[in-house]
């Protein structure tokens, strides 16, 4: 499975991308997925066209799809900043990967937002990308923007 054709967004992150100045969901399941991270400061360095492709990776958890997501940010980070991403040990089993239960930020940030939380029937039938990104949206303790529009998106809300 090569490239998509277009960057993978979601209508919410159209706007809160703001033309790929922040870093958008398929970019982050990718640096997670492959333990990497790298600051705004750092994803902000690349050119426009290069966070665009960072974009166009696939969201499988097969690594094995697209392995070359880690080469392709070295190389382009290496080129235009003269640094390279810090390397983290990825969550074995992260809460997303569930679907016998919502997880706890989940449940917490449908409560800030005063949405009722998705049932495990619902969660269960979510796409795993799309898991992965409430839980990533729901990581804080603070109210994330970008929840409810999410929540919305993804038909779990009104």
């Amino acid at each position: 499975m090569g490239l998509n054709e277009a960057p993978i967004l979601f209508n919410f992150e159209v706007v809160s991308s703001e033309n790929f100045t922040f870093i958008p969901m398929s970019v982050r399941f990718n640096l997670d997925r492959f333990g990497l991270r790298i600051s705004l400061a750092q994803w902000q360095l690349l050119p426009l066209e290069d966070r665009k492709l960072l974009a166009r990776f696939p969201v499988a958890e097969d690594a094995e799809i697209e392995p070359n997501f880690d080469h392709a940010l070295f190389e382009m980070l290496r080129t235009h900043a003269n640094i390279e991403p810090e390397w983290f040990t990825p969550e074995e089993a992260p809460a997303w990967r569930r679907t016998d239960s919502v997880p706890e930020g989940v449940v917490h940030q449908a409560g800030l937002a005063s949405l009722p939380t998705p049932g495990t029937a619902e969660w269960a039938e979510l796409d795993p990308f799309k898991r992965y990104v409430l839980a990533k949206l729901s990581r804080k303790p603070e109210g994330s923007h970008d929840f409810v529009p999410a929540m919305r998106e993804f038909g779990l809300a009104g």
